[in-house]
């Protein structure tokens, strides 16, 4: 029986995913990420429909990584979607993203963005980016997991 995944990688440029599986990798986290590459097929996943209508997987997603730039529906759409119809959306988004541009962050920020990382030329500095954004968010998820329990 294969585990759920815990990561959702929202990726449509092939090289830049396969960075990002890599990277996940090196944090033994690579068999618990699920790959969609574009905003309309995220948010099927995310809002059980479609496709995705009978898998429950997403009840056991710890973090997103979400490219800015997707086909279909771009990610600020996804955001946009999930702050204002999915009500108490408590999945870290963290925004994995070429763009540098300042209104882009302030807008991802404003939209319900968790993090923003700029994706590095350098694929060292990729991986060091992937693995620190990993290892904060799913240790702050498993600490509300814990809280959780415990009240």
């Amino acid at each position: 029986m294969t585990s759920s995944p815990k990561i959702l990688l929202i990726e449509d440029n092939e090289d830049d995913a396969e960075l990002t599986k890599i990277a996940l990798r090196k944090t033994k986290r690579n068999d618990l990420v699920f790959w969609v590459k574009d905003g309309a097929e995220a948010l099927d996943f995310l809002l059980g429909r479609g496709l995705y209508e009978a898998e429950h997987w997403r009840e056991d997603l710890k973090l997103i990584f979400l490219d800015l730039k997707l086909p279909k529906q771009n990610g600020f759409e996804v955001l946009e979607v999930l702050k204002y119809t999915v009500h108490n959306f408590v999945i870290p988004i963290c925004v994995l993203t070429s763009s540098n541009v300042e209104s882009d962050i302030e807008r991802a920020y404003q939209l319900g963005a968790n993090s923003y990382i700029v994706k590095p030329i350098d694929f060292k500095e990729h991986l060091e980016s992937v693995n620190k954004a990993v290892n904060f968010w799913l240790r702050y998820a498993d600490q509300q997991n814990h809280l959780a329990a415990v009240s």
